[in-house]
């Protein structure tokens, strides 16, 4: 009972944070759907080509709130899919917390997080270029937020009462995945996944990545303490924090209402950490 109890409160804790994000999130999303100009939604839209960089610049902030937020702006058509493949790699979660409590140098802790940043930047803008040039349907304008504010009620009701609603929904969905997610990582442990993560092999960023994936904080924690001691390689820590998005795939498949995308997102952003993370042990 304890251990429950304490899972229960490390799972509200965590999701707790979230909040912030969500809530600003959703109102923005609806005061640019019922209050700002057409001009505005476009210019958020539109970020151009540089948009990829500011979103490996803000993922880098050592939070995953950042994931969550822009998993929905996606949803809702404002930003480009590099600028959210570009987030998702740079986030980093816990890791840097986690490396200065373990004392790591500057080196160490600078490093990661610049690898993290290239690889966000160079695949970002790599994405965003092919869509813009192979895309047939570039020309066609989706209507933005129309799939988040659909049934919201908000003209009734307006925008904070909408996009509170908004927020409570997705909240009490990450609740209940954290919790289930750390029931499981409780019941496998961290032992069992230092030799699942194939020490010294040199496919092990394959696997860290796909550890990566799995959407909670605990993942991130897992891959840097194992990293911090030695288990993991640089490369194979880079791999697993760069498919590491936090909960942000978690508000992907919520809000985002084509599966087939997410699914095809999924796979994109492990192969971007993946490979990121093999070749920076090839070169190391």
């Amino acid at each position: 009972m304890d251990e429950i109890i304490e899972i229960l409160h490390h799972s509200l804790i965590d999701t707790l944070k979230m909040l912030p994000f969500l809530f600003a999130v959703y109102l923005l999303i609806e005061y640019l759907e019922h209050k700002a100009s057409n001009r505005l939604a476009d210019s958020l839209r539109r970020l151009g080509p540089l948009g990829p960089v500011g979103g490996a610049l803000i993922g880098s902030i050592p939070q995953c709130g950042f994931s969550v937020a822009v998993s929905n702006l996606y949803s809702g058509r404002l930003v480009s899919l590099g600028t959210l493949m570009a987030v998702y790699i740079a986030t980093s979660d816990e890791a840097v917390p986690i490396l200065i409590s373990n004392r790591a140098g500057a080196g160490k802790i600078w490093g990661l997080i610049a690898a993290k940043v290239i690889i966000a930047v160079v695949f970002g803008l790599a994405v965003d270029l092919f869509i813009r040039v192979f895309n047939k349907n570039k020309n066609e304008q989706k209507a933005p937020y129309h799939e988040l504010c659909e049934g919201c009620g908000c003209e009734e009701h307006g925008i904070f009462r909408s996009a509170l609603k908004h927020t409570v929904m997705i909240y009490l969905f990450l609740l209940l995945v954290t919790v289930c997610l750390n029931v499981l990582i409780h019941l496998l442990g961290e032992s069992r996944l230092n030799d699942i993560l194939m020490a010294n092999s040199p496919l092990q960023p394959l696997i860290s990545a796909l550890i990566g994936l799995i959407p909670n904080c605990s993942a991130s924690v897992i891959l840097t303490n194992l990293y911090a001691n030695g288990s993991l390689s640089f490369g194979s820590a880079v791999a697993g924090l760069s498919t590491g998005a936090g909960l942000g795939l978690v508000v992907l498949y919520k809000t985002n209402k084509n599966i087939r995308q997410n699914v095809f997102i999924t796979l994109l952003l492990y192969a971007f950490g993946a490979v990121g993370g093999l070749v920076i042990d090839l070169i190391l």
